[in-house]
C-alpha cells in the first residue's frame, strides 16, 4: 500500500460512514432501513478503518502523510497516520464493528431521537474520532475533536424530552468545552511564537522547561477533562448513563482512549523529553482516579452508573502506565519505560472490548426489564441466558481474572511498578511502593464490584414479577456481544498480538520495545524473570472441566439430583432474603465512608412495606463545582449591569475603547 494510499482509503471509509449518516435521513422513522441496512454496513467500514490500522503497525512501516484541500486559507488539513494512530484505528475500528452491529438490533421507533437522524450522529461521531487520531495539525485537530464532542452530546441526549438527560448533556458539554480551550492553548504554547500550526512544527522547536511543563500540563487538563480524571470526572457518571447503551459503549470503550492519545501525542511526540516529576504527577493522579471510581463503583446501585465509575477506574489505570512510562523515560530506563507505555496501551484496548461488552449487555438487560436500578433484578439467567454468558466473560474480564485479557494489562502495570526501584530518586522510590499496594486495593476492589454486577442482576430470583417476562437478546445484538467477548478471550490467551501490536510505538516513543515472547509464553522483561502464558492456561482449565464432566458424568453415575437451596433449615425462600447491592456496598461505605455524603431514608417500626433507600453523593461536586457555579453566577449578574439597554451607553462604551486603543498604539 502506497504513501499516500492508505490514508486515502482510510478517508474513503470516513466518507463512506458520513454517506451512511446521511442516507438515514431518506428514511428517518424506518427502523429497518436504519438499523437492518445502514448500521450493519457501518460495522463493515469499522472493520476496514481496523485493517488500515493494522497495516500502519506492520515492522518498519513508514508514516504516511497527506494534506487536503481543505479548511482556510494557508491552513489546510494535515494527515499523519503512523504506529501510534494505527494502533488507536485499530482499536476504535475491532470494537466500533461490535457496537454498531449491535446497535443494529438495538435501537427501536419512538424512544427520542428518530431513528434516521440517529444514524447520521452515530456514523459521524465514529468518522470524527477517526480523524482526531489521524490529525497532523492543530486547527484540523481541533474541528475533529469539537466535531466528536458535539455529535456525542446529541447521541447523549437522545432522550431530550427527559429533562435529568438534558442536565447530563449540558454538563458534558460545558466539561468538554471547557477541555477543548485548555488543548487549544497547549497548541498555542507547542508552536513556540511561530504561525505554523502543523505538528512538524510543533516537533521542531525545544521548548524551556517552564513552556514545556506549561504545554504539559494544559495538555493533561484538556485531555484528562474529556478522559474523566478526578476532579474532572463529575460529566462521566452523569452521561453515560444517560445515553443509550450502544453510545454508551461508544463514549466508555471508545472516545475516551481519544483522550488517552492525545496525551501520549502531546508527551511521546510533540514534547522532545519530560522532566521526571510530570510522570510523577500523572502517575499520582491516575493512582488517586483509580481508587475513586473503584470505591464509588462498589456503591452504586444503577448498573450504568455502576460501569460509568467502574470506567474512571480503568482510565485511572491507563493513566498510571503513562505515568510510569514518563518516569522511566526521564531517568533512560528504555526497557521499563517501555513495559509501561505498553502495559498503559494493551490496557486501553482491553478496555475498549471488555466495557463494550458489558455497557451493551446493560443494554439488552433495559431493554427486556425496563429496569437499571440494581435493586429491582436478579434472576435474569434463566431468561436471558446468552446475555448471561457473554456478560460473564465481560466481567471476568474486567476482574482481571486470567486467562482473559484484563489480567493480561495488569499484570504487565504491576510488571512495571516492581521494576521502580531501579529509578535513582530515593524519594520516588519510597512512594512508589505505596502506589503498588495502591493499585492492588484497586484490583480487588474491581473484582468486589463485578461480583456485587453480575450476581445482583443475573444470580438468585427475580426481584419483581415483571423480570419472569424478560427475553434474551436478538441475533444481531447476540453478534455484537460474541464478537467483543471473542476479543477478551484472544486477547487474553495471546498477549503477545498486543505486545507486538505497541512495539512500534514504544520504540519511537522511548527507543526500546517490550519482548512479545514465543507463542506459548509472555516474559516481558527477560526469559528468566516472570512470564505467563495465556494459551497454556486455558488448555489447563478447559482440561480440568473436562475431565470433570468426564468422572462425574460417566465414570461416577451420570444422574442428577435436584433439590431446593440449603438457607438453615428455612424451607420458605423469597427474594427479599438475598443480598442486594446496597448490602454489598454497605461494608465500602463503612471503610471510606468520608469519600462519601450520604442520604438514608430508613422504614419505620409501623410501615407495612418498610423500604430501606441510601443515596450517595459525591462530595467534590458540592465542594468545588457548587461554589464554582454560584461564582459564575454572580459574576455574571455583576457584568449585566453594563447592559442598559440604552444606545448611548453602548456608543460611550466603544468610544472609550477606542481611545483606550489610541493611547496603547501611541
Amino acid at each position: 500500500m502506497g504513501a499516500v494510499s492508505s490514508l486515502s482509503v482510510l478517508l474513503a471509509l470516513v466518507a463512506g460512514w458520513l454517506t451512511l449518516g446521511l442516507a438515514g435521513l431518506i428514511r428517518p422513522h424506518h427502523v429497518g432501513f436504519v438499523g437492518r441496512v445502514l448500521f450493519p454496513v457501518g460495522a463493515l467500514i469499522a472493520l476496514g478503518v481496523a485493517l488500515v490500522g493494522l497495516g500502519a503497525l506492520r515492522p518498519g512501516h513508514p508514516a504516511e502523510q497527506l494534506v487536503l484541500p481543505l479548511g482556510l486559507p494557508d491552513l489546510p488539513f494535515h494527515l499523519r497516520l503512523d504506529a501510534l494512530s494505527g494502533f488507536f484505528l485499530l482499536l476504535l475500528g475491532s470494537v466500533g464493528a461490535g457496537i454498531s452491529i449491535f446497535a443494529a438490533g438495538y435501537f427501536r421507533a419512538g424512544e427520542g431521537t428518530a431513528p434516521g437522524l440517529l444514524c447520521l450522529q452515530y456514523h459521524v461521531f465514529l468518522a470524527s474520532m477517526v480523524l482526531v487520531v489521524v490529525a497532523d495539525d492543530a486547527y484540523f485537530f481541533m474541528v475533529a475533536w469539537e466535531t466528536m464532542a458535539l455529535s456525542s452530546y446529541f447521541l447523549v441526549t437522545t432522550q431530550h424530552r427527559i429533562p435529568e438527560i438534558r442536565r447530563a448533556g449540558f454538563l458534558y458539554l460545558l466539561i468538554a468545552h471547557v477541555g477543548a480551550i485548555s488543548i487549544l492553548l497547549s497548541f498555542g504554547v507547542l508552536q513556540g511564537g511561530s504561525w505554523k500550526f502543523t505538528f512538524d512544527a510543533m516537533r521542531g522547536p525545544a521548548l524551556s522547561p517552564a513552556w514545556a511543563t506549561v504545554a504539559f500540563l494544559l495538555a493533561l487538563v484538556g485531555f484528562g477533562a474529556k478522559a474523566g480524571l478526578v476532579p474532572l470526572h463529575v460529566w462521566l457518571p452523569e452521561a453515560h448513563p444517560a445515553a443509550p447503551s450502544p453510545v454508551s459503549a461508544l463514549m466508555s470503550g471508545l472516545m475516551l482512549k481519544t483522550a488517552v492519545y492525545g496525551v501520549l501525542r502531546v508527551s511521546f511526540d510533540l514534547l522532545h523529553s519530560g522532566l521526571w516529576w510530570w510522570g510523577a504527577l500523572v502517575l499520582a493522579i491516575g493512582l488517586f482516579t483509580a481508587l475513586f471510581g473503584a470505591v464509588f463503583a462498589a456503591v452504586q446501585t444503577d448498573m450504568k452508573r455502576l460501569l460509568a465509575y467502574s470506567s474512571i477506574e480503568n482510565v485511572g489505570m491507563i493513566f498510571c502506565g503513562i505515568g510510569l512510562a514518563i518516569l522511566f523515560r526521564a531517568f533512560d530506563l528504555r526497557l521499563f519505560a517501555a513495559l509501561a507505555l505498553s502495559a498503559a496501551l494493551i490496557h486501553s484496548l482491553n478496555h475498549a472490548f471488555f466495557k463494550s461488552l458489558l455497557f451493551l449487555a446493560t443494554g439488552s438487560v433495559l431493554h427486556a426489564t425496563g429496569e437499571r436500578n440494581l435493586g429491582k433484578l436478579g434472576g435474569l439467567i434463566r431468561r436471558m441466558p446468552w446475555v448471561a454468558v457473554l456478560g460473564l466473560v465481560g466481567t471476568l474480564a474486567i476482574a482481571g481474572l486470567p486467562p482473559l485479557n484484563g489480567f493480561v494489562s495488569e499484570w504487565l502495570l504491576l510488571q512495571a511498578f516492581l521494576a521502580t526501584p531501579r529509578i535513582p530518586q530515593p524519594f520516588v522510590n519510597m512512594l512508589i511502593p505505596l502506589g503498588a499496594a495502591g493499585l492492588a486495593l484497586t484490583a480487588a476492589l474491581s473484582a468486589y464490584v463485578m461480583v456485587k454486577f453480575y450476581g445482583v442482576i443475573f444470580l438468585g430470583q427475580p426481584r419483581e414479577p415483571a423480570l419472569m417476562k424478560a427475553h434474551d437478546a436478538g441475533r444481531l445484538e447476540r453478534v455484537g456481544l460474541v464478537w467483543l467477548a471473542a476479543g477478551c478471550v484472544v486477547l487474553g490467551a495471546f498477549p503477545q498480538l498486543a505486545l507486538s501490536a505497541t512495539a512500534g510505538i514504544t520504540r519511537t516513543a522511548v527507543g526500546e520495545a517490550v519482548r512479545p515472547g514465543s507463542w506459548a509464553f509472555v516474559a516481558p522483561l527477560a526469559p528468566g524473570q516472570a512470564s505467563y502464558s495465556g494459551v497454556l492456561l486455558w488448555v489447563g482449565i478447559l482440561g480440568v472441566v473436562a475431565v470433570t464432566f468426564v468422572l462425574v458424568r460417566r465414570l461416577y453415575h451420570g444422574r442428577v439430583r435436584r433439590t431446593a437451596p440449603w438457607d438453615c433449615g428455612d424451607p420458605w425462600q423469597t427474594p427479599r432474603m438475598q443480598d442486594t447491592a446496597e448490602g454489598f456496598g454497605q461494608p465500602i461505605r463503612h471503610i471510606f465512608g468520608t469519600a462519601f455524603r450520604i442520604e438514608r431514608e430508613l422504614p419505620s417500626p409501623w410501615d407495612s412495606a418498610p423500604r430501606y433507600r441510601v443515596q450517595i453523593e459525591d462530595r467534590i461536586w458540592r465542594a468545588l463545582y457548587l461554589p464554582l457555579g454560584r461564582g459564575v453566577q454572580r459574576l455574571a449578574e455583576a457584568v449585566a449591569i453594563i447592559q442598559g439597554g440604552r444606545l448611548a451607553i453602548y456608543l460611550l462604551y466603544a468610544f472609550l475603547t477606542l481611545i483606550a486603543l489610541l493611547v496603547f498604539v501611541l
